[in-house]
């Protein structure tokens, strides 16, 4: 069924990852380093599990790194192609870009900052029973009012696509996964702007097409911003999402070749210390990501934060939910809290920046 005949997988990532700045402003979001290895190998193993092989990438901000890194595929057993969209077309867009390159009656087109645990396989095999023109996962939460709602019918059909609301009618939310017709596809403007949230399946539904639901409540998460990203990579780290390009065994902790921990030094919560990087006696890292060739001195203490490549951490310094840009250095006795962003390259000096005055 999922033969690479019939279905083409489509992964959408063309958007800047304002979010993430300032990591993004070196690498595209899907290429950051997530549990020590490409937020893209991760979805590109769920995707050769799911029996998948042909995947068209929709790329726009930074493209060439995705081929630069990915190649033709053949490494990670896929068959890549790349679709580069000279203006940003949003979603339903970027979407009707890549029509040309499919090859099955049927896509299943993934958003690129999405971690997720849901049966692929599934979902496929739901929409090719059901004959629906699109099939959409739906990700039961449990709050959807920070969400627009979902609701289905008895049959799983799409009844209406609902804005944010204070009570929402379902706890059924879009996932950001969808498989589609391909001659669906075809029916997307060309060229232009589509979102398909707000124009294509709204407008699906008032022609009266099949729009299905495939209900699910595994694992799922939005990595797009900092904190969303860091406890994606721990959970990746932990075995708690699914993954299986993981490069080491699951655990508290991911240090990868080259990295440096000293014996005092306490890493866990699903922290991963990149190649190069080192934590320094009695210091403390945890749910944290340190890329690359990052330092921690001695006794600091690193929380729920990124590090980026070569980023320093000076001795005693306090972090807690913090992103730090690459080669950036935060002096001794710093105290960052609560979604502090260092830039690239800046250097903060001895005490320089504190939250409390308990120095």
């Amino acid at each position: 069924m999922t033969s690479e005949l019939e279905v083409d997988a489509v992964v959408l990532v063309g958007g800047k990852g304002t979010r993430l700045r300032p990591l993004t402003l070196s690498a595209p979001k899907p290429m950051l380093p997530t549990a020590g290895t490409p937020y893209l190998s991760h979805l590109f193993s769920r995707i050769r599990a799911a029996g998948i092989r042909h995947v068209v990438l929709g790329t726009s901000y930074r493209a060439e790194v995705f081929e630069e890194y990915f190649g033709d595929g053949s490494a990670h057993g896929l068959e890549l192609e790349y679709v580069v969209e000279d203006e940003p077309l949003d979603t339903g867009g970027a979407i009707r870009n890549v029509h040309d390159r499919l090859r099955g009656e049927h896509a299943i087109i993934f958003n690129g900052d999405i971690l997720s645990g849901a049966d692929l396989r599934r979902q496929v095999q739901t929409h090719v029973d059901s004959g629906a023109d699109v099939t959409l996962h739906l990700q039961r939460v449990p709050d959807p009012s920070r969400f627009g709602s979902v609701p289905t019918d008895a049959d799983g059909r799409v009844l209406a696509f609902l804005e944010k609301s204070p009570n929402p009618p379902t706890d059924q939310i879009n996932a950001g996964c969808y498989v589609f017709r391909r001659s669906v596809v075809e029916t997307i403007p060309a060229g232009r702007r589509v979102s398909v949230e707000r124009e294509t399946f709204p407008g699906l539904l008032a022609d009266g097409a099949h729009l299905h639901g495939f209900v699910d409540t595994s694992y799922w998460l939005d990595v797009g911003t900092p904190e969303a990203f860091v406890r994606g990579s721990a959970d990746l780290v932990r075995g708690i999402a699914p993954t299986s390009a993981l490069p080491g065994p699951t655990g508290e902790s991911l240090v990868l070749d080259g990295a440096r921990v000293a014996g005092t030094a306490v890493v866990s919560g699903g922290s991963t210390i990149g190649a190069g990087a080192s934590v320094a006696p009695n210091a403390t890292v945890s749910g944290s990501v340190l890329f690359d060739d990052a330092v921690v001195a001695e006794g600091a203490t690193v929380e729920r934060s990124v590090l980026g490549r070569g980023a320093r951490v000076g001795e005693g310094a306090v972090l807690r939910d913090v992103v730090v840009g690459d080669g950036a250095t935060v002096g001794a006795g710093c105290e960052l809290l609560d979604g502090a962003r260092v830039w690239p390259g800046i250097t903060l000096p001895d005490g320089g920046i504190r939250f409390s005055s308990d120095a």
